[in-house]
């Protein structure tokens, strides 16, 4: 069994928590909001290798806030940040979030070592009210040498799967490659200690 650490970043309203409940459960839930930290949990298979996989949500930033906390950066294997495509100060943050986990990561004793990240535009099906062209994503993916991919969690849930599914696929290279480097300790130990870090309830889906 493969440990998989993922971590959603986001400003408010930008509809990460949204991307990943339609991925857990199929499920698009409208307008969420909370004010707690929750590490979701999941088992699943994929080319063949059963994983187990914890995604981190941490609440929702306001727009105008650049600081992202140090522990999921430096905790998770693979990154989705998040912005909506109608919402054009949803995307500074993102790119603030896209700096802020590359420069965490050369601090940090891991290193950056290529860890996986997507950046997404999410809220495709507001096309009428978009505030941020494709190709600006796209470019500023290419900028920050990340993945980039525009969703609609209301509309798609297998762009979505799809998404995670090569986010996924990324981390376990990344992991192979790193195998000699960095080791982690049991899932139920590294829950325990994330629990303590981050105060948050831990959800099974």
């Amino acid at each position: 069994m493969s440990d998989i650490k993922l971590a959603l970043l986001g400003s408010e309203g930008a509809g990460k928590t949204a991307v990943l409940v339609r991925f857990l459960t199929k499920r698009f839930i409208g307008e969420y909001a909370s004010s707690a930290n929750s590490l979701y949990h999941k088992r699943m298979s994929i080319d063949g290798r059963q994983l187990n996989l914890e995604i981190f949500d941490p609440c929702s930033q306001s727009g105008g806030s650049t600081c992202i906390q140090e522990e999921p950066v430096n905790w998770a294997d693979g990154f989705v940040v998040v912005y909506n495509i109608s919402d054009r100060t949803s995307f500074l943050h993102a790119k603030s979030v896209l700096q802020q986990i590359k420069e965490a990561r050369e601090e940090s004793s891991k290193g950056l070592v290529d860890v996986p990240v997507f950046l997404v535009g999410n809220k495709q099906d507001l096309c009428n009210a978009r505030q941020v062209c494709e190709e600006e994503g796209r470019s500023l993916a290419q900028e920050e040498c990340c993945h980039f991919q525009e969703v609609s969690a209301a509309e798609d849930y297998l762009e979505i799967s799809n998404l995670f599914t090569k986010l996924i696929r990324h981390v376990m290279d990344n992991l192979k490659h790193c195998a000699g480097r960095r080791r982690y300790s049991g899932s139920k130990s590294m829950a325990k200690l994330i629990n303590n870090v981050f105060g948050k309830r831990r959800k099974s889906v």
